[in-house]
């Protein structure tokens, strides 16, 4: 492995790709999966930890819970601002290594922090804000990536990076059941919590992840690399913010990658507070599974069939998806269908990753056509420019539009706690999940796949 900056870097050069870019940027590609798995478990331990504090003797009301849920998922949104623009300034070696150590915090604090009840909920609250670090290195990872692969290959590889990365999602849903009901690290990890159905380690949520973030920050500094061409600063990548289609991908983004996000986050409290006799906590990592697993198809379905195309049917689908649902919630006549509930979910999951992995298909088409339109006039020198500043332009909208998205994480959790103790029930905020799905299809068809369309992709 060689972890030094390349002298140089033509992934649109077949004979370079040949001779060994492509080689680089596979090893790449999975030592950012491999980061991104375990920043993602990290972000979204929390939403398993929350479910099993009133079992460990923490005694808050349903809607601090959905608060705790929610938080990782602000701190991360608000996190990937920053982290989007990171990489073009340090280098995604370094960045990689270094954002991936910092999960340290927060896991070593939950092991801490949990195993004594009387745990303070303003500590809580900060652990549950730290989480967010894992959130923030989506941002980062996903604008690397973007550099290292032609314009053919885009869809898939990012696709593979993120909806990869994303099992770490489904992962950690897995794993903290099983970690939490033994002793894994013997006396070193503390004693056991006293629970109703018999003792809970609920402190190895957070420390089994010690060993994988540790390995996974040394495997990225010793065998990533830093490429030469996409530094920039802040200056040059804030462009974006003037750019209408970077604010209409967030929207969409905000649809899919707000929906995995913020579902796989409540998924597991509403699961509990609205079918407390079905025994579904087990079952729930099989959402955020199906959506990360789903996420590289949709990146290879729009680098086949378009993304806008297999876009705008994917909202067509969430939005079927989010009736049923609404349907299948217990009412004040019927007890619900926890089957049908599980079934409809799934879709959601299985179509918000289809999604995500098209929409950011998207974007770097978006920009090239728009470039391309803006250049194709003034001669090889400024088509060769416009291609330039189409790559780089995309790189900080793939990180700030998953900033956004991020902030799905926080609202849809919330929106649950909200509507619940205002009105007994999760619907009214499944409603406006549903017609925000409806704002996202209607812009798909409008600005990118109408006949005399803006942008065609």
């Amino acid at each position: 492995m060689n972890a030094s900056p390349l002298s140089r870097w033509e992934p649109e050069n077949p004979e370079f790709w040949r001779a060994g870019g492509e080689r680089i940027a596979r090893r790449n590609l999975w030592l950012s999966v491999f980061a991104l798995l375990v920043s993602f478990a990290v972000w979204m331990v929390w939403s398993m930890v929350v479910a099993h504090l009133p079992q460990a003797g923490f005694r808050f009301s349903t809607n601090q819970l959905f608060w705790l849920a929610a938080l990782p998922a602000l701190s991360g949104a608000t996190l990937r601002i920053f982290y989007a623009f990171m990489v073009p300034m340090i280098g995604g070696r370094v960045w990689t290594a270094v954002s991936t150590a910092l999960l340290l915090v927060p896991a070593l604090g939950i092991g801490f922090a949990v195993q004594d009840s009387s745990t303070s909920y303003p500590a809580l609250l900060m652990l549950a804000l730290l989480c967010g670090l894992g959130g923030g290195n989506f941002a980062s990872s996903m604008a690397n990536i973007s550099f290292f692969f032609p314009d053919s290959l885009k869809g898939t590889a990012l696709g593979l990076n993120a909806g990869l990365g994303n099992l770490g999602v489904s992962l950690a849903q897995l794993v903290v059941p099983v970690a939490i009901a033994g002793s894994l690290f013997g006396p070193l990890a503390g004693p056991p919590q006293p629970a109703a159905a018999g003792e809970l380690w609920l402190q190895n949520a957070g420390f089994v992840w010690v060993p994988l973030i540790l390995a996974s920050a040394l495997a990225s500094w010793f065998g990533m690399n830093d490429l030469p061409g996409p530094r920039a600063g802040f200056a040059e990548q804030a462009v974006i913010f003037v750019r209408k289609h970077n604010w209409l991908m967030c929207w969409l983004y905000l649809g899919t990658f707000g929906s995995f996000i913020g579902y796989s986050a409540g998924f597991p409290l509403l699961l509990l507070t609205q079918f407390p006799q079905f025994d579904g906590l087990h079952y729930a990592f099989f959402g955020p599974l199906a959506g990360a697993l789903t996420r590289p198809i949709g990146g290879w379905l729009a680098d086949r069939w378009g993304g806008a195309r297999v876009t705008f049917w994917n909202f067509a689908a969430m939005v079927l998806a989010a009736l049923v649902t609404l349907q299948a919630l217990p009412g004040s006549a019927d007890a619900g269908s926890a089957g049908t509930f599980l079934v409809a979910f799934l879709m959601l999951f299985v179509t918000s990753g289809i999604g995500n992995g098209s929409i950011f298909r998207m974007i770097p088409a978006v920009f090239r056509v728009r470039h391309t339109q803006a250049g194709g006039t003034g001669g090889l020198p400024a088509q060769a420019r416009a291609r330039r500043e189409a790559t780089r332009e995309a790189a900080a909208v793939l990180g700030f539009t998953s900033a956004i998205g991020a902030y799905g994480g926080f609202f849809i959790p919330k929106s649950y706690g909200t509507s619940i103790a205002l009105t007994g029930s999760p619907a009214a905020a499944l409603c406006v999940f549903t017609l925000f799905y409806l704002s996202c299809a209607w812009i798909t068809w409008w600005f990118y796949l109408r006949r005399g369309a803006e942008a065609p992709c």
